[in-house]
């Protein structure tokens, strides 16, 4: 196994110039009348939010804030993962990996990881920490692209190789939500005992069986619904994200655009107020770091290779998780969580949290919320690790 290397961000002054005009230059166009947020990214926020970009947004303060972690990157199946590994507190700090999905990046994690790794930093006990492991996935910000699409199984694969040989865990906890609720479900499937346990905050799975008993026929039904109006977006970076990537590698205001409608849409705002819950600056971070990496195109791959690999299904033969499973549902979630009897064919569901408020991006909307779940799932888990 190679080396593994430290990490630093430092993007060169002449990429952050030369966004900074693309943005300032940007031909604005129109949108109909009666547009609200109803046809896609809201014309009058977006000129805002460009104009704020332009002004008073500082990349390097938020370059130094990433940076205040510990960065490293490692070749794993011929791609250089880029990972935080944050040292938790204490004598015995508990391996996890938690992992991001699109259109986040780990700044979705930069004021999580300290919860997790120094709890009694933020009025908790040094024994809940863990050694926090935060990947960027392949393709994704500041990792190495895969050859060709690599779908959430194969990077689970990855991620387990990062785990058990490159940093020597024996076993290790998963979260995520999003892709990373993919992934984490692949390492508790394929990757049992390393991966010891997992916690999700999205479903994204199915069970090879169709839906049973009114509530589960019911739940599918109007997810199919909702689903409906958001399955462009899906569609395409599924089946011809090529084709995208020529617009988006070509504007950041595309990219900025693609991702807010995302942010708006999926989180538990207060009416059509993105800003009730992220700063324009938490909303730039993120969009920077698909930008000043050229990772728009690479990251959309994901959804080519969730196809290749065979969609949701977990298992053509009925078989499910078997290794402990936290479920924290979120209100808000873009894809709605279906009944517990559903699910359990799916997890060996040990803990199922219904949440006051919240929805996609957990980590970034109600750090609390999830980080109370994941202590409380860990502290039942009957298992050692070194």
């Amino acid at each position: 196994m190679s080396a593994v290397q430290p990490f630093s961000v430092a993007v060169p002054d002449d990429t952050l110039t030369t966004i900074q005009a693309r943005v300032k230059d940007y031909p604005w166009h129109e949108m109909p009348n009666d547009g609200g947020w109803g046809y896609g990214t809201n014309l009058d926020y977006m000129k805002t939010f460009c104009d704020y970009w332009v002004q008073q947004y500082d990349w390097r303060e938020h370059e130094a804030a990433i940076n205040r972690f510990s960065h490293f990157t490692v070749p794993i199946d011929g791609i250089d993962i880029h990972f935080i590994h944050e040292k938790g507190s204490g004598p015995n700090p508990k391996p996890m990996i938690i992992s991001h999905g699109w259109p986040g990046t780990i700044v979705e994690f930069l004021d999580f990881i300290d919860l997790l790794a120094h709890p009694e930093k933020h009025g908790g006990k040094a024994e809940d920490a863990f050694d926090v492991v935060a990947p960027s996935l392949p393709g994704f910000g500041f990792s190495g692209r895969p050859p060709r699409p690599y779908g959430p199984r194969k990077m689970a694969g990855v991620f387990n190789t990062l785990m058990t040989d490159v940093l020597g865990y024996s076993n290790y906890i998963a979260q995520g939500g999003d892709w990373g609720g993919a992934i984490s479900s692949w390492l508790g499937f394929d990757h049992a005992p390393a991966c010891a346990a997992i916690h999700i905050n999205i479903l994204t799975m199915r069970h090879k069986d169709p839906p049973q008993g009114a509530q589960e026929i019911a739940w599918a039904k109007q997810f199919d619904k909702d689903q409906l109006i958001q399955d462009g977006y899906r569609t395409q970076q599924a089946t011809k994200p090529q084709t995208l990537s020529y617009a988006m590698m070509d504007s950041p205001v595309g990219v900025a655009a693609w991702i807010l409608e995302k942010m708006h849409g999926w989180s538990d705002i207060d009416g059509v107020d993105v800003e009730s819950v992220y700063t324009k600056d938490q909303l730039l971070t993120n969009i920077m770091v698909y930008i000043v990496t050229r990772t728009f195109n690479t990251a959309s791959w994901i959804y080519y290779g969730r196809r290749e690999e065979g969609g949701r299904i977990l298992s053509p033969d009925g078989l499910r998780v078997e290794v402990p499973t936290g479920c924290a549902i979120f209100p808000k979630e873009l894809l709605a969580w279906p009944p517990r009897s559903y699910a359990e064919r799916i997890y060996n569901i040990t803990q199922w949290t219904e949440m006051p408020r919240g929805g996609h991006f957990a980590a970034m909307e109600q750090p609390e919320l999830l980080i109370n779940d994941i202590r409380s799932f860990v502290r039942d888990l009957d298992w050692k690790h070194s």
